[in-house]
């Protein structure tokens, strides 16, 4: 099985950035983690700033990954665009986020993506993303 996470903005500061809703832990520290606990998965990964490489980011991957684990920060409440990569995906696709969206701020409340993928895992921290590879490895 290959799956490839995909991070948007600002989740290339996680460990520094906004500690007491994402931890102190960077998150290349957790993928080594992840893929010591998985050694017979693939589990690639992609973090880009820019909605542009996100999108591609997708389009790629939705042609040589069985599985997507997406987590597209603040484009998650405004991007269409990546909503309409996500929906035209061959691969599966679990929607992340660490915090719980849905106890910060109102604009936090809609993802544009939400309709076009398989799930959502929100609010368990890092751990959201093990959640969603055990997920699709138990699928």
């Amino acid at each position: 099985m290959k799956i490839i996470i995909i991070n948007g903005p600002n989740l290339n500061l996680l460990g520094n950035r906004e500690t007491h809703l994402y931890g102190r832990t960077s998150f290349e520290h957790y993928l080594k983690k992840i893929r010591e606990a998985y050694p017979s998965i693939t589990i690639d990964y992609f973090q880009s700033n820019i909605e542009g490489e996100i999108i591609d980011s997708i389009q790629k991957s939705s042609l040589l990954y069985d599985s997507i684990i997406l987590n597209a920060g603040g484009y998650t409440h405004t991007s269409v665009a990546i909503a309409d990569a996500v929906r035209s995906s061959k691969a599966d696709i679990i929607e992340v986020h660490i915090s719980n969206i849905f106890s910060r701020e109102d604009f936090r409340h809609k993802s544009f993506i939400a309709p076009h993928v398989k799930g959502i895992i929100i609010g368990f921290g890092l751990e959201s993303y093990r959640l969603a590879v055990e997920y699709l490895i138990n699928e």
